[in-house]
């Protein structure tokens, strides 16, 4: 699912703060690309820790329904409204780069021709299921 959320952007001395007023997110980063990225990053965990506990993920708001002079920092700065965008599917498979174990069955013949070709079975299976399911690492 991608998605387009507004963001305040507040220049405080010596960071920029950052407030995503549709998720609740309040984060900084050391500059405008750096608060970009910040943004982002916590758009992204919000959005797949709610859809890990099931929760929908809100609808972002109009770009024009978000006032910065009304938000969180609004007395740390003068703050300007800009969208972030997210790709929740791409963030997660950035992210959620965990391995699990799993048993697989192989016929003994077969796991033996593996062994003396020195084949990573576990690599050659990741390979089968990305192409199956027409999907790209992103380790």
């Amino acid at each position: 699912m991608k998605a387009i959320y507004p963001v305040i952007f507040t220049q405080a001395d010596d960071i920029v703060l950052v407030e995503v007023p549709d998720l609740g997110i309040l984060t900084e980063g050391t500059d405008m690309a750096d608060a970009i990225d910040m943004a982002r990053d916590a758009i992204g965990l919000k959005g797949i820790t709610l859809q890990d506990d099931s929760e929908e993920v809100p609808t972002p708001s109009q770009f024009n329904a978000i006032d910065p002079a009304a938000g969180t920092f609004a007395d740390d700065g003068k703050g300007i409204v800009s969208l972030v965008d997210i790709d929740f599917a791409d963030y997660r498979r950035q992210m959620d780069n965990k391995t699990v174990r799993r048993n697989v069955t192989l016929p003994n013949w077969l796991n033996r021709e593996a062994d003396k070709a020195n084949v990573n079975v576990s690599r050659v299976l990741q390979d089968a299921l990305m192409e199956k399911l027409h999907v790209t690492s992103r380790m």
